[in-house]
């Protein structure tokens, strides 16, 4: 790749399976830059520049042009709604969206709703014709229920043994997450070589199973 690409990269989770996908396409992405306390990290032989960043914050960068590309949850693309394009599912970070609740919840006439994608459930239960009212929390969404904030949750869902462990239920799947290559609009017609070559070297390991 002959243009220097900058790549927005989620910390945590999803860039420790992001940096295999990487170096398993013969891009020499450090396994460890998670670990580190630098925030950009050069890969000049790679043709690129790591940026990294709380995952919400990924889309923005992209779409503001920061950074070139990036590496995102499908959530957090759903929620955010930035102005990028969506190049590739990477197939990696796989997870769902689910309505959760208490065993024994049952309908009331006015639902609060708790959860870190307002934007999201609001839009999923005016599709399905439910008035909610929506509480935005930033973390432990699953103490909502249990303390009478909320009558159910929107939420990530991975293994459930969180659930379990504090006896909520999955009422509903919303759909399937996995983390997209994103682009920004501009980058993608200036740098679209170094892009496509890019996307070219990740197509053939990602894995197709479980598709959205």
């Amino acid at each position: 790749m002959t243009q220097m690409l900058k790549v927005a990269m989620p910390k945590g989770r999803i860039y420790r399976q992001a940096s295999r996908l990487f170096r398993d396409a013969g891009l020499p992405v450090p396994d460890d830059a998670d670990d580190s306390r630098k925030l950009i990290i050069e890969v000049p032989e790679a043709g690129m520049q790591f940026i990294m960043a709380k995952p919400v914050d990924v889309p923005t960068y992209v779409e503001y042009g920061v950074a070139d590309v990036g590496v995102v949850g499908k959530d957090v693309l759903m929620e955010e709604n930035r102005d990028v394009y969506e190049l590739l599912d990477l197939g990696i970070a796989r997870c769902r969206m689910s309505v959760i609740a208490l065993p024994d919840w049952k309908p009331v006439l006015y639902p609060r709703v708790a959860t870190k994608y307002p934007s999201l459930a609001s839009r999923y239960f005016r599709a399905k014709g439910q008035q909610v009212e929506v509480i935005r929390l930033n973390g432990s969404i699953e103490l909502a229920p249990l303390i009478g904030l909320a009558d159910r949750i929107v939420d990530m869902v991975e293994t459930g043994q969180t659930l379990r462990e504090n006896g909520l239920v999955e009422l509903e799947t919303m759909f399937s997450i996995t983390s997209r290559l994103i682009a920004n609009r501009v980058s993608y017609r200036m740098k679209n070589e170094a892009i496509q070559a890019l996307c070219d070297r990740l197509q053939p390991h990602i894995r197709t199973e479980e598709r959205e």
